[in-house]
């Protein structure tokens, strides 16, 4: 079986944030608040860490200051070593490189570090999927079919709409992919990827270096699409619980699944714990008067109000006789007293005044973007 010490794991940071632009507007994906107190970052970069992988490279493009600052220098993932440890690639990090269109062109910008990463095995993944997975058996599930690459999908029951921002892969018995659709107008039970990839690293090398001669970018369309009969390609299926983060209603969906106690206990394993940034700061603070139903509350809250249904993230305050319900209120928001705000999510720092009510819907939340007064 692989050694998981001579896996790197490459995340991208910014892709797909065209299907999430309320919350990617000043922030990359993988930098999108999720769950109280975590960033969609943490559930890749902490699958690979408890996984045995030691050297992992974060591919940005733009926006990638808050994902700096979170990151730091990798410690609380154990990633701050003298040999391997946490790597961020920006854009322009070799000659001729600069803002990737695609897949391929951000990997090439990413060739040098990849080289002299010397790993056999190279482990890609996006930043939106909410998983707690295991990489090791994939990659032994690579190296013993002697494929030249594995794409890891799950079986979902999709919508067209939803099924239009994905990658589907057709998988005969022996998980050979025979076929790949890019956003297709289908519905049904279908195979969905997860942007999770695993190729041995002078494979990605030579798939890199063909691409920039010949100017492909897509990985998905260029490689996986156009190269299905030439390369061996394997599906491998996830059957554990995920949710793709591809708009605001399943951000929306998966914070709330989180509250279910089944999906949270395998999210959120104590074996494998999904790690992220400590903040210091006191536990929540519970009125008197307050009442709170079925819902997440982060440390430093301050709860004078009624909270129900509803996902607060750390330092969030709720004033006396506010009713917060099935929502999402992120950082430092403060509810004045006597407002109400339901079905909605609010970006960090926002300000709802006092006998404010704002309402949405649970398809359609209403957004306040960051530093917002309402």
């Amino acid at each position: 079986m692989a050694s998981m010490a001579n896996v790197l794991g490459l995340i991208f940071a910014n892709m797909h944030e065209q299907t999430l632009p309320e919350l990617t507007k000043a922030r990359a994906m993988a930098s999108v608040p999720f769950g109280g107190k975590y960033r969609l970052i943490d559930f890749p970069l902490s699958g690979m860490v408890n996984s045995g992988i030691t050297q992992v490279g974060i591919i940005t493009k733009q926006n990638y200051y808050s994902l700096m600052n979170h990151l730091g220098m990798g410690s609380e993932w154990d990633l701050a070593r003298k040999t391997g440890g946490l790597h961020i690639l920006p854009p322009y990090g070799r000659e001729n490189a600069g803002m990737y269109r695609g897949r391929l062109e951000a990997l090439a910008g990413a060739l040098e570090f990849i080289r002299e990463s010397n790993a056999e095995y190279v482990v890609m993944t996006d930043s939106n999927v909410i998983a707690n997975m295991d990489m090791k058996p994939i990659v032994d599930f690579h190296e013993k079919n002697e494929v030249d690459i594995t794409c890891v999908y799950g079986k979902v029951v999709y919508s067209t709409e939803r099924a239009q921002l994905q990658t589907i892969l057709c998988v005969d018995e022996s998980n050979m992919v025979y076929d790949v659709l890019s956003r297709p107008a289908i519905s049904g039970e279908m195979n969905v990827a997860l942007n999770i990839y695993v190729m041995k690293r002078k494979f990605l090398e030579d798939i890199i270096r063909e691409s920039e001669c010949r100017s492909l970018y897509s990985f998905e369309t260029d490689i996986l699409q156009h190269k299905l009969h030439d390369f061996k390609i394997m599906g491998y299926k996830y059957e554990k619980y995920f949710e793709i983060v591809d708009s605001m209603k399943t951000y929306f969906k998966a914070t709330m699944d989180m509250k279910n106690r089944e999906i949270s206990r395998e999210v959120f394993s104590l074996e494998r714990p999904i790690y992220t940034k400590v903040r210091d700061v006191a536990p929540a603070k519970y009125g008197i008067d307050c009442s709170v139903k079925s819902s997440l509350i982060g440390d430093g809250c301050s709860i004078d109000g009624t909270v129900e249904n509803s996902v607060l993230f750390r330092g969030v305050k709720i004033g006396k006789g506010a009713v917060v319900k099935d929502s999402i209120v992120m950082q430092d928001t403060v509810i004045e007293e006597k407002a109400s705000f339901i079905n909605a999510i609010a970006d960090k720092d926002v300000t709802v005044t006092k006998n404010r009510t704002i309402t949405g819907s649970p398809d359609f939340p209403v957004y306040v973007s960051k530093g917002g007064v309402v």
